[in-house]
């Protein structure tokens, strides 16, 4: 093992987006992840996204080799529970009620944002193995309650399991590519009531007078962007919410990024009325983000789901990740798949509880995937999805 040297990043501008990248792309084998890249991680930081006054406070962990990066980990002590997706108020409450603090804890994951991937950026297993240690080793020191490492990888799972976190399942909805020719194509492959359906929504968007343009790059103009921001804002307004990301996060990431961005836009009488943001990587899109300033019936369906769709059998990715929770994406072709946390709690009397709390939810949880199963909305002669794509894997059961 490298005699590695510690040390805890307030700000990420603090080493270099290459050095960064570099590991990204080592822990994964392919093109660097777009929400684990440096332009992302500090787009969030520079417009305050996270940082002071949010409960997001930076503390990437980063392992040097010398002066080389040599495994990093996006890092955050957080004082509240909001924009993780992996729901522990209740591991709070109980803390509270015993007269403990649960806040501030530890979170090693990306901001608001539910998608797999590797959270342990390493080039390889000794380097990985010695990061997981380090996390809990300052978390420990620290003095914090808990840490929590969100939708890891299964190379993750595996080096945190070794430091014993206990693992926590949960259910998300992708859809899956199965080498779909056409919308039509993709349609003929599900049941006839679910077909049916789906061609009502459609039409009944297009006879409103509804279309559709697909942007990206350069394609992306400050107006259309000030236009999808005015939605993203009106759908947490309509939540009785506040916003976590800003025009000037988007703003950021469309100059950095913007090869990785589609923006859809719905179009009624010449202007715009609703908008969705998808996110690419090498293999897959990610629904993230969408709003409406007008209401028309399944508009919602038609510029989130069914415009990605159409995009991804367009661009040949295999996958599309919906975020979080969602059983009504079902009846749009999406399956279900398991996705994990990883946990490690200071006070052995609630870690023991948390354990046993897991057991049976994980239990429940197998429950459920065999009760989505059988309700797939794919025709029984269609051909089976392709596998799952190794990054959407949860590692193994607890």
């Amino acid at each position: 093992m490298n005699d590695y040297r510690t040390r805890i990043l307030r700000n990420l501008d603090e080493v270099h987006a290459p050095a960064w990248d570099g590991l990204v792309r080592a822990s994964t084998g392919a093109d660097a992840p777009t929400f684990l890249r440096h332009d992302f991680l500090a787009a969030l930081e520079r417009n305050g996204c996270v940082g002071p006054g949010t409960g997001w406070q930076p503390e990437h962990l980063c392992l040097f080799d010398g002066e080389r990066l040599a495994a990093a980990a996006p890092l955050y002590r957080k004082r509240h529970s909001w924009g993780e997706y992996v729901f522990d108020w209740a591991w709070a409450d109980a803390y509270e009620r015993h007269g403990l603090r649960y806040y501030p804890k530890l979170v090693c994951a990306v901001p608001f944002t539910p998608v797999t991937g590797p959270r342990l950026l390493a080039p390889d297993r000794p380097a990985r193995d010695a990061l997981a240690a380090a996390l809990v080793a300052h978390a420990r020191a620290t003095r914090v309650s808990s840490l929590h490492v969100l939708f890891p990888d299964h190379a993750d799972v595996e080096a945190l399991q070794a430091q014993e976190l206990s693992m926590r399942r949960g259910v998300q909805f992708h859809w899956r590519n199965g080498g779909y020719r056409s919308f039509d194509d993709f349609l003929a492959s599900l049941a006839q009531p679910k077909r049916k359906k789906i061609r009502a929504e459609r039409r009944k968007v297009r006879e409103a007078g509804v279309s559709f343009l697909r942007l990206t790059g350069g394609e992306i103009g400050a107006a259309q962007l000030d236009f999808f921001v005015r939605c993203y804002d009106a759908t947490y307004a309509a939540h009785g919410s506040t916003p976590y990301l800003g025009r000037g996060f988007f703003g950021e990431i469309a100059r950095s990024m913007g090869d990785r961005l589609i923006l859809v836009l719905a179009i009624r009488d010449g202007r715009p009325i609703a908008s969705s943001l998808l996110v690419r990587d090498e293999d897959r899109l990610y629904g993230r983000y969408w709003g409406a300033v007008e209401h028309v019936p399944c508009l919602h369906f038609e510029t989130a789901y069914y415009q990605a769709i159409e995009a991804a059998i367009e661009l040949g990715v295999q996958a599309i990740e919906g975020g979080a929770q969602g059983e009504h994406k079902m009846a749009r072709g999406f399956l279900a798949e398991q996705t994990c946390s990883l946990h490690w709690l200071a006070e052995p009397a609630f870690a023991d509880a948390v354990d046993r709390f897991l057991a049976r939810e994980g239990q429940a949880i197998d429950g459920y995937l065999d009760e989505l199963t059988e309700r797939s909305p794919f025709r029984a002669e269609a051909p089976p999805a392709p596998p799952a794509l190794p990054a959407t894997g949860a590692g193994p059961a607890a």
